[in-house]
């Protein structure tokens, strides 16, 4: 059970307005013209069966809305007998029917040691006519002796696949599957182990793309019948589908139309028989790739960190050998994006919302221009507006600079050294050289850095680059005013 409650939820569910107080109702099927049949004990009419004290199944139908409400459903009249009816497939086409029936309507029965009729299901075929369900004919491989049940027709219409306890099955009940021929029917085919336990399998329903659904009490679950899938065109197992469409009672009769992604299951846990809608959790992968914006090169090992539009971090991973990660999303939502990597400048960006399925980004960094010597980090010059100290936007790229190195060595410390020009008098040089100095230390433990990573000095014009004095040109002077950052500790 600890390992079922791990699952990744499938499926949202709901309890449709179809179910009636009081009776049963499953075997919910959606064709593609929109009409959902089901079976139901409603049919007041009809007499109880003496093993559950309900009255015998019908065959029901309806339409689906717009909104997935139904309307006013109705009897299948030219399907129903007495007895049990149902529950159905039908072709893509929605003219042929499978459906399964009991015995008893044809007199096909076996009488017990108490004088008891005992009637078999079994499965049969109409056509329809005008709108009508004619031509009903019984399937070959029904028998007095098993029962034959539970339908569900391929999307080419060349398998039939149902359940039943015919010799040379594994368990109580199986999943086997026969094949429909031009000129009549192949031979029952059981399933095997991978899907068929010595237990009970029932209610197959196989999808366009060979997923087959099927409810099993002989597999681990949370009791009684569980819904399991299987992609039968892999060599994978069956899957558990997990809550919420799972529970501690019996869940079964899983169907699922793709053209109206939406699906339908019926279960007990509220006493009695009840169908339940469920729609597709939708999933969305988003595939990061992060290079270097002037080379192209592939970047590995760059931290991708996603989170919500809120800045609240979601997941973060680092990008493989050929600059590559991946991130499951949930659709129709907004993500933020920050990438990081050694000598390369942060850059954020965003996952815009996504439908479904699976969309690239690719995130280029640039090249942090920043040399880092044995004795000093190297930048640009940073910047400061004319007689002031505070930083510039353009100091600031490039202190983020600094900031980035420092991170990626979180034991260098480093000092701060800042210069003016010899303009003015060397008192005003050096009390401005030292605003600047601290103006930066400060600017860099704001981001992160611990204080004692980081410390300055203004040293005036006492230190210049180009020793001019009074006869300095202006670029001469713009390249005494800067600011030098000494590495101290490595």
């Amino acid at each position: 059970i600890p390992s079922l409650l791990n699952t990744t939820n499938l499926f949202n569910v709901s309890e449709t307005n179809i179910n009636v107080k009081d009776e049963s109702d499953f075997g919910a099927f959606l064709t593609n013209d929109k009409e959902l049949y089901f079976v139901s004990t409603r049919n007041t009419s009809n007499k109880k069966d003496r093993w559950n004290d309900q009255h015998y199944l019908d065959i029901f139908k309806t339409i689906r809305k717009s909104d997935g409400t139904f309307e006013e459903v109705n009897l299948v009249k030219e399907l129903n007998t007495p007895f049990h009816d149902g529950p159905v497939t039908i072709s893509s086409d929605g003219n042929t029917i499978f459906f399964a029936r009991d015995g008893l309507s044809e007199g096909k029965y076996e009488v017990s040691k108490n004088k008891t009729k005992i009637g078999q299901q079994g499965l049969y075929k109409a056509i329809k006519v005008d709108g009508k369900w004619e031509q009903i004919e019984a399937l070959p491989v029904n028998s007095i002796n098993y029962s034959v049940t539970c339908p569900s027709l391929s999307k080419d219409g060349k398998t039939l696949y149902f359940s039943s306890n015919m010799p040379g099955g594994l368990g109580e009940s199986d999943i086997w599957k026969i094949a429909i021929e031009p000129n009549g029917y192949g031979k029952p085919e059981n399933l095997g182990a991978k899907i068929n336990t010595s237990d009970r399998e029932n209610f197959p329903f196989i999808t366009e793309d060979n997923v087959l659904y099927f409810a099993s009490s002989g597999r681990q679950g949370y009791g009684a019948y569980d819904i399991f899938k299987i992609n039968l065109s892999t060599a994978e197992s069956a899957i558990n589908l997990g809550k919420p469409v799972n529970s501690e009672k019996d869940d079964f009769s899983f169907s699922f139309n793709k053209l109206q992604d939406v699906g339908y299951f019926s279960s007990n846990r509220s006493g009695l028989d009840v169908i339940y809608t469920v729609l597709p959790i939708c999933k969305a992968n988003s595939l990061i790739t992060v290079n270097d914006k002037k080379s192209g090169k592939m970047i590995a090992n760059a931290l991708v960190t996603i989170s919500d539009t809120n800045g609240n971090i979601l997941s973060s991973a680092a990008t493989n050998a050929d600059g590559k990660v991946s991130f499951d999303l949930q659709c129709n939502t907004e993500y933020l994006l920050k990438i990081s990597a050694s000598n390369y400048e942060d850059k954020t960006a965003t996952i815009s919302k996504i439908e479904k399925g699976g969309v690239p980004t690719t995130v280029s960094l640039d090249p942090l221009e920043v040399i880092i010597t044995d004795t000093e980090v190297i930048l640009n010059n940073v910047y400061f507006d004319f007689n002031k100290s505070n930083i510039t936007s353009q100091g600031a790229s490039e202190l983020d600079k600094l900031v980035k190195v420092m991170k990626d060595n979180p034991k260098m410390v480093i000092f701060v050294k800042s210069h003016t020009d010899s303009k003015g008098s060397a008192a005003y040089n050096l009390k401005l050289s030292e605003q600047r100095a601290q103006s930066t230390v400060q600017y860099i433990i704001s981001k992160g850095i611990e204080s004692e990573r980081i410390s300055g000095k203004g040293f005036g014009n006492t230190e210049p680059k180009i020793a001019c004095g009074t006869d300095c040109t202006e670029e001469q002077h713009s390249q005494n005013r800067r600011s030098e950052f000494t590495i101290v500790k490595k």
